[in-house]
């Protein structure tokens, strides 16, 4: 069985949702605002013959008529970054602001860790952390492509996360430390939500991998919260459309933490549902109905999950 059969009753159209998971994604750039601005980068793809069209709810996100992200010199020059229209959401429930300390908690590659930097203006303090080596060296690469220079680059299990290896310049006068502003968990999931551009998340799709890693889940939500200042803010995301991994992952949290969900500002134009309270027989905090659950065939983007906390003062 296909397993987005399951999210049948969660859906307004469901022919519509099961369409929309079969066509392919458009092709999509963010406007890098650290190297220029988005009237730039227009008059740049419009030199260059590139057709593309704006989005209805972001002037810097543009879709692109079929041509790949990276064939144009603004791309090589970095002034735009592929990114999936979507996953835009999060750092724009974010907020971060110029000057503070924000973590992001499983920045690599690094789409939504440059973005980040750039609402920072590449200013104040952007730690981004990845348990996988690996993939940490796709995150310099965009990072140095995109003229990031806030950007500090840490490898650890973001469920223990430390910030010893910065040494003393991170502790207050009591030897504590110093808390972070904003805090971004884009948390692995079962990637349910990318089926548009890879479907083989579907044939690969199982149960025992969904409970798995929703427990890694709740420890990097835990953390997250842990390390960040009263009254300040910690974003949850991911690209699944599982409550197993969403709305329990925030139930979860909430038993355990001194935080609470709050209502974000999703830009007009871009259309989205409300989480959900109850499935199969479970019930959440009612709470969680302020988290936004995006469903591909609503902005014919992919699908997406986006909550926002608030750590209690």
């Amino acid at each position: 069985m296909n397993p987005l059969q399951r999210y049948a009753p969660l859906v307004d159209d469901e022919e519509a949702f099961f369409e929309a998971c079969e066509r392919p994604l458009p092709s999509v750039v963010r406007v890098n605002t650290i190297k220029t601005t988005v009237a730039r980068a227009r008059d740049a793809l419009d030199d260059e013959g590139v057709a593309y069209e704006p989005t209805d709810w972001h002037p810097g996100i543009l879709e692109l008529d079929g041509d790949s992200p990276g064939t144009s010199w603004p791309y090589f020059h970095g002034w735009l970054h592929g990114q999936e229209e979507v996953s835009a959401l999060p750092a724009i429930a974010l907020d971060p602001q110029p000057g503070e300390k924000v973590w992001d908690t499983c920045a690599a590659p690094g789409s939504k860790t440059t973005q980040i930097a750039a609402m920072m203006d590449d200013e104040g303090v952007l730690v981004g952390n990845d348990n996988n080596l690996g993939r940490l060296s796709a995150l310099r690469h965009n990072a140095e492509r995109l003229g990031v220079t806030n950007l500090a680059v840490t490898n650890q299990d973001a469920r223990n996360f430390s910030m010893k290896p910065f040494g003393e310049r991170n502790l207050d006068e009591s030897g504590a430390f110093e808390e972070f502003d904003r805090v971004l968990v884009d948390a692995p999931c079962s990637c349910e939500g990318t089926c548009r551009k890879n479907p083989d998340v579907l044939d690969e799709w199982h149960m025992s991998h969904v409970e798995s890693v929703a427990g890694i889940q709740k420890g990097i939500l835990r953390r997250a919260v842990q390390v960040t200042k009263p009254g300040g803010t910690v974003v949850y995301s991911t690209c699944t459309f599982a409550p197993e991994e969403n709305e329990a992952v925030l139930d979860f949290v909430l038993e355990r933490e001194d935080c609470e969900l709050v209502e974000w500002d999703v830009p007009d134009g871009f259309e989205t549902s409300p989480g959900v309270t109850e499935w199969e027989d479970a019930e959440y905090d009612p709470s969680v109905a302020k988290a936004r659950r995006v469903y591909p065939h609503q902005n014919d983007t992919g699908g997406f999950f986006t909550a926002k906390l608030e750590v209690e003062a």
